[in-house]
């Protein structure tokens, strides 16, 4: 390998990564959801946490992933 051959691709590389940076942080800002409404307050209650219930659905788990071992409701 010459030297010319180590500079060429250590350039395309860098090229790479930076247009990478570049257009991640482009599609962050732009394509970000924007906050119209302010965040809630927070509370003092602790938020309830994900149950089994009788019929085997899950309660207070708003994502298609479910936890493993969770315990059943009350």
């Amino acid at each position: 390998m010459k030297l010319r051959d180590l500079a060429e691709g250590s350039s395309v590389f860098l090229v790479v990564i930076v247009a990478g940076y570049l257009s991640t942080s482009y599609v962050d800002h732009r394509f970000a959801p924007r906050q119209t409404t302010p965040a809630p307050a927070p509370t003092s209650s602790p938020a309830p946490s994900a149950c089994v219930d009788k019929d085997g659905s899950w309660k207070n788990w708003p994502w298609p992933n479910v936890p493993t071992l969770s315990p059943k409701c009350r």
